[in-house]
């Protein structure tokens, strides 16, 4: 029996995904594990392993088709094996013919990588990619290309849509009578007195369905607390040599990523989901880190089973999860499974705020900037390097009791370094 190769699942909020690129063609050899396409999510661009050794027979999705996670895209078996469903008559595994189609997704050998956003917007307008010069790296066609050339031509006399043919008099092209008003002219980005609509990108609209879906379903409570970092600072400082020695930066991350741990051991309650059956408690720690994408969005790429790094450990997760998160090179495994978030919304400036809770999730760590204030400390004044933390919770499963207790936690393994 051949092996379906099916879409995977690339994020906990993500429902499909699309192919970016097939590494392997129809009637390849395929060892098991090999990479055989790549599949990107909006949010994840991974490769996808063969689940078996044998011949690519059937590829069933094409580059730039979106398709429900866990459908099947392929199917790989021994060289000739029919495929289930396939009724073309043609054996497995042989190539068929090219046909002449519009621009896909992918690697393009005339224009080179193509976006699945590019090549969705040539589909819609109709548009030959050859007319748009590309303006990313090595040539790349981008969407701001794409909509700088439609642009262009709308205000180089292109047809307006009141002058297109269509049936009825009413829709007859005729000549404007000079005394008659005009019709008003479309507004084009470049026009700074013009509102611009931005349409919804996949990323865009999967964030904001995942933000409401959180805050329609688990009643959010924020609590927040103060920490003094002095003595994590010290030991950063003490320690940025050694650990760049070993190939990590040791940022304040993976400081708060082992505080969180030691706040999750000591309150199981925090590191848990709610479900119609019960509460369900994770017997591991797979802590999420949010990771800004820019304008684009972000990402929560997971350390898995945090609990048991070092600070060593934890530094080059951190590094190396973000450092890909920002190229989309995670694998779909990497961007899921999370039982707790943090989100580092300090970078930018801010000093607290409510994070939303990344569901299934019950929990989601807010860090603000650090900044040196003036504190009380045995009834004497003192300058010390200061950081809000802000812990939102799902209060169906943690009530404030358990909640502070957390978070106290959390403050005092900073604290205590």
């Amino acid at each position: 029996m051949p092996t379906p190769i099916t879409m995977p699942k690339l994020g906990e909020s993500i429902v499909e995904g699309t192919v970016a690129r097939w590494i392997k063609t129809e009637g390849d050899a395929v060892q098991e594990y090999e990479p055989i396409l790549e599949v990107d999510s909006d949010k994840v661009v991974a490769e996808v392993p063969s689940p078996a050794a044998g011949t690519l027979l059937r590829i069933l999705a094409r580059e730039g088709q979106s398709v429900p996670t866990g459908s099947v895209i392929g199917w790989v078996g021994a060289p000739g094996e029919a495929v289930p469903g396939d009724e073309t008559g043609e054996p497995a595994g042989a190539k068929p013919p090219a046909p002449a189609q519009a621009v896909r997704a992918g690697r393009d050998r005339e224009l080179g990588f193509i976006s699945p956003v590019v090549a969705r917007m040539a589909a819609e307008y109709n548009l030959d990619l050859r007319l748009v010069k590309g303006s990313g790296e090595g040539g790349r066609i981008t969407k701001k290309d794409v909509q700088a050339y439609l642009d262009a031509q709308k205000t180089n006399g292109g047809p307006q849509p009141w002058e297109l043919p269509a049936d009825g008099d009413l829709f007859r092209p005729r000549e404007l009578d000079s005394a008659a008003p005009k019709p008003p002219e479309p507004p084009t980005l470049d026009d700074p007195a013009q509102d611009r609509l931005l349409p919804l990108d996949p990323m865009r609209r999967a964030i904001a369905e995942h933000m409401a879906m959180s805050m329609r379903t688990a009643p959010h409570v924020t609590t927040v607390m103060e920490a003094d970092l002095t003595r994590v600072t010290e030991h950063r400082r003490a320690n940025l040599e050694v650990f760049a020695r070993d190939g990590a930066h040791l940022t304040y991350t993976a400081y708060v990523v082992a505080a969180v741990a030691a706040g999750l051991k000591a309150f199981p309650l925090v590191n848990s989901s709610w479900s119609d059956a019960g509460i369900l408690l994770h017997r591991r720690m797979h802590i999420g880190l949010a990771v800004s994408l820019e304008e684009q969005g972000l990402v929560v790429p997971v350390i898995r089973d945090a609990d048991g790094l070092s600070l060593l450990g934890i530094a080059r997760a951190v590094n190396d999860l973000a450092a890909r998160a920002r190229t989309r090179r995670l694998r779909a495994d990497e961007a899921s499974g999370g039982t707790f978030t943090i989100t580092n919304h300090g970078v930018g400036g801010s000093l607290f705020a409510t994070p939303v809770i990344n569901q299934p999730q019950c929990g989601i760590l807010g860090v603000g900037a650090i900044q040196k204030r003036v504190v009380v400390i045995d009834d004497m004044l003192a300058v010390r390097p200061m950081v809000y933390l802000s812990f939102t919770f799902d209060h169906r499963v943690v009530d404030g009791y358990t909640a502070d207790g957390f978070l106290r936690t959390v403050v005092k393994a900073l604290e205590g370094w």
